[in-house]
C-alpha cells in the first residue's frame, strides 16, 4: 500500500494514528482494524489509499454532496448507508442541505480536500458517492451518468463493445463520454453538462440515450427496466433519477481483492480487464500518468439533441419509462407493475426467498435447486435474479428465477419463500 504521501504526517499511538493532511489533523481511530481480510488491508491503508490518489478522487466527488456508505467491521461484515453528517465531525467539515424526493432532508458531507478524504477513510466510507450536483446549486445537474450494467453470463467484452456503441451515440449528439471501470462487473460512463436542466430532464436525456443505444444494438443492449425482461447489457437510466449515486472514480468496491472505479482513456478500453485495477495498483498508476479524467470539466456540454429525441420517441408512442420502486409514481409514467405479475406474462417468473444477508438468500436458492433438479438444470445464468433490495439504511436481498427455459411441464409453482425474512417486505 502507498504511504502517505509528502504532505501528510503522522503520530501514532496505541489505539489511534493521527495524519496531519495539508495542515488538517485527522485521528485514525483503530488503524489497523482489517477492511479486507484477504489482501489484509486496513482503515489506515484506505486513507493512505484516498491520499494517494486525492486529485482524481476528488474531481469525481469533490464539491459534491455524498452518501456515506460505511462498513465499520470491514467487508465481510454489515454495512450501512447514512446520508446525514455525522454530529461530531471537525469544524472545516462542509455539508450541504439537500432536499429528497421523499420529503426528508439531510445535510450531507461535501468533501472539499485531502483531509476530508482521510476522515471519511476513519469512518470506513469505502466509496464515494456523489451526487451529480454541485453543492452550489442543488437543483441543476452538472452531470449524466451512463450506467452499462451487464445480466449475469455477460462476458466483459459485451461491456466494453455496449461502452463503444454508447460513446459513439453521446458523440453524435455533442457531447463527450468519460468511461470508468465501476469496480465491479460494469462500467460507467460520465458525462459533464452545462447546468440548465432538471433532474428530470436529465432523466429524460438518459432515458432517450438508453433506447438509441439499444436501437443500435439490440443484441446485446438493453434499457429494459424490470430484470425479467432484460439480456445482454443494461443502460440503467434511471441513476439520473434524484437522490440516486454511484460510485464515483477511484472508489473502492466492498470485494474481496479491493478493486477500484478506474478512469480510463478510450483507447484503453479494449484492453482493459476490472481486475487491474485495485487499492495496490492504483497509487502507483495515478503517480505515473495522472488522472485519465483531468479535463473532464473542460467542456461541458448541451443536452438539447438529446431531449429532441426525447421528443421524437414520445411521437412515436415511446413515452416515459418506469422509475425506481421508492418514486412516486409520475406524470406518463407506465403501469409500474412487473411483467409477470401481468395477465398472461410473457416471462414466467417466481420468488425463492428473501434475506438481509446475501449468502443466506443464494443458500435458499441452492435448496430450492436441489428441490427441483430438472428445472435447475434449464437454467440460464441470466434467469436467476439476485436483487439488492435498498432500505432506508442498508440493503437485503431478494432471490427470483426466470422460468422461460424451462419445458412448461417442468416448472415448479410458487413456494413460500426460502428464506423468508417477513419484516424486509418490498415497497
Amino acid at each position: 500500500m502507498p504511504k502517505s504521501g509528502k504532505n501528510a504526517h503522522k503520530a501514532e499511538t496505541a489505539d489511534h494514528e493521527l495524519l496531519v493532511v495539508d495542515g488538517r489533523e485527522i485521528a485514525i481511530s483503530n488503524p489497523r482494524k482489517l477492511l479486507f481480510p484477504e489482501p489484509k488491508y486496513t482503515k489506515l491503508d484506505l486513507a493512505r489509499y484516498y491520499l494517494a490518489v486525492a486529485p482524481g478522487a476528488l474531481r469525481g466527488a469533490g464539491g459534491r454532496p455524498n452518501m456515506l456508505v460505511r462498513y465499520p467491521n470491514g467487508i465481510a461484515s454489515e454495512f450501512f448507508y447514512q446520508k446525514r453528517a455525522p454530529a461530531s465531525r471537525p469544524p472545516w467539515i462542509e455539508v450541504v442541505s439537500l432536499q429528497f424526493p421523499s420529503g426528508r432532508s439531510a445535510d450531507e458531507v461535501v468533501p472539499r480536500d485531502a483531509a476530508a478524504l482521510a476522515w471519511l477513510a476513519n469512518l470506513a466510507c469505502l466509496e464515494l458517492h456523489p451526487h451529480p450536483v454541485r453543492a452550489d446549486d442543488l437543483d441543476h445537474p452538472d452531470e449524466l451518468r451512463v450506467d452499462l450494467d451487464p445480466v449475469p453470463g455477460v462476458p466483459w467484452a459485451q461491456v466494453r463493445e455496449v461502452a463503444h456503441v454508447a460513446e459513439a451515440t453521446l458523440r453524435d449528439f455533442g457531447l463527450a463520454g468519460w468511461p470508468k471501470t465501476s469496480g465491479s462487473r460494469g462500467m460507467h460512463v460520465n458525462v459533464r453538462i452545462e447546468r440548465r436542466w432538471t433532474f428530470d430532464q436529465v432523466r429524460r436525456a438518459a432515458l432517450a440515450l438508453a433506447r438509441e443505444v439499444e436501437r443500435r444494438a439490440p443484441a446485446i443492449a438493453t434499457s429494459k427496466w424490470w430484470k425479467e425482461e432484460r439480456h445482454g447489457v443494461f443502460v440503467d437510466y434511471n441513476q439520473n433519477a434524484k437522490d440516486r449515486t454511484v460510485a464515483s472514480a477511484y472508489s473502492v468496491r466492498p470485494k474481496a481483492h479491493a478493486p477500484v472505479s478506474a478512469p480510463l482513456a478510450w483507447d484503453e478500453v479494449d484492453s482493459c480487464e476490472p481486475g487491474d485495477f485495485t487499492m495496490a495498483t492504483m497509487p502507483g498508476r495515478f503517480a505515473e500518468i495522472g488522472d485519465r479524467h483531468e479535463n473532464i470539466d473542460r467542456d461541458p456540454g448541451s443536452l438539447d439533441g438529446l431531449l429532441e429525441l426525447s421528443t421524437r420517441h414520445e411521437h412515436e408512442g415511446q413515452g416515459d419509462a418506469p422509475w425506481p420502486p421508492h418514486y412516486k409514481k409520475q406524470r406518463g409514467e407506465p403501469a409500474r407493475v412487473q411483467p409477470s405479475k401481468a395477465r398472461a406474462a410473457k416471462h414466467p417468473l417466481i420468488e425463492i426467498g428473501r434475506a438481509q444477508g446475501k449468502e443466506d438468500a443464494l443458500a435458499g436458492l441452492q435448496r430450492w435447486k436441489a428441490r427441483h433438479p430438472e428445472a435447475a438444470a434449464h437454467l440460464q445464468p441470466a434467469d436467476v435474479l439476485v436483487d439488492s433490495m435498498r432500505g432506508r439504511s442498508s440493503t437485503w436481498t431478494r432471490i427470483r428465477v426466470k422460468l422461460e427455459h424451462v419445458p412448461v411441464e417442468l416448472r415448479p409453482p410458487q413456494e413460500p419463500l426460502d428464506p423468508d425474512e417477513k419484516t424486509l417486505s418490498s415497497s
